[in-house]
């Protein structure tokens, strides 16, 4: 296991919101530099932090990216190493189960539900993201069941940024027919996702009712290209690829096609609306689950 850093900067929460808005637009940012900004704590609301992480004792080149996110005066850094662990399995130990709409998500550690009209799905700790638990997936799973009961019929669709596999597996259970491609831009999610299928009886395959899983960077695959165009395409990653990716999103749909989006603050909803409008997506609803917006967007049926 590689051995992680973590930088972090306390300020007033308009000064770190600013920063996580600066580093959407910041397209030459490091990816390997994996950046957050919450609370300090729920009775301090207005005190927040900025914390990266990197898998690497921060350069010069590092910190100078970090405070030029910062318009006035930058907070004072704070760097620490971090003990060689697997953070995000660590974390994800022992959660919580979630219910959001008809699903009922847990970890091996809490049993099934088995109750009438509820999907249980069991997602172990894992190096993937979306185990149900954050409020992004679980916004996700209660819209989708949200345009299930609004009748929308979807018979192909692609979740892209997958992470575990859940959000297509919950669209799977209320479309059993459609066909399901999954996409990661990260190796490790095929293994994840083929795991999580086994243990949640979902079928692979590429004919309907099973997913497809493969590994590509956005909409950037010809096997994604080639089971085009969507009904439905799901990305629950972060707002700045969310706003990368809007015209793509826009041309894998088919007109009148539904695009779900998640992983974006509500401070950032504003800049990722403009975009989808942009690619001729307008919003159909839209609910906040803490301080993250989930959009429901549908694309016009003429030009």
């Amino acid at each position: 296991m590689t051995q992680s850093w973590k930088v972090t900067l306390h300020a007033p929460r308009p000064v770190i919101e600013a920063a996580l808005l600066a580093h959407e637009d910041a397209w030459d940012w490091d990816p390997d530099m994996v950046l957050s900004g919450s609370e300090v704590a729920e009775d301090r609301p207005d005190d927040w932090r900025l914390e990266v992480w990197l898998p690497r004792k921060p350069t010069k080149a590092d910190t100078a990216a970090i405070l030029a996110l910062f318009a006035g005066p930058a907070p004072k850094l704070e760097i620490e190493q971090l003990p060689e662990v697997d953070w995000l399995t660590q974390s994800q130990h022992g959660l919580e189960p979630i219910r959001a709409g008809r699903f009922h998500v847990h970890t091996p550690d809490h049993p099934p539900l088995h109750a009438a009209g509820v999907r249980d799905f069991e997602i172990p700790a894992s190096q993937a993201f979306g185990t149900g638990q954050h409020a992004t997936t679980a916004g996700c799973l209660t819209m989708l069941d949200h345009m299930k009961a609004q009748g929308l019929v979807v018979r192909n669709c692609a979740d892209i940024g997958t992470g575990t596999g859940l959000l297509a597996f919950a669209a799977l259970e209320l479309w059993p027919r459609a066909l399901a491609t999954l996409s990661d831009i990260d190796q490790v999610c095929v293994d994840v996702v083929h795991d999580n299928a086994q243990r949640n009886h979902v079928p692979l395959g590429a004919g309907p009712g099973q997913v497809t899983m493969l590994v590509a960077d956005g909409m950037d695959h010809p096997l994604l290209q080639a089971r085009g165009p969507y009904d439905l395409v799901i990305a629950n990653i972060l707002a700045g690829p969310l706003i990368h990716l809007a015209p793509h999103f826009g041309k894998s749909l088919i007109p009148g096609g539904h695009l779900l989006l998640a992983g974006l603050l509500e401070t950032q909803e504003a800049q990722v609306r403009r975009a989808c409008r942009r690619a001729g997506l307008r919003l159909a609803a839209r609910l906040v689950n803490g301080d993250w917006s989930i959009l429901w967007l549908r694309k016009r049926l003429t030009k």
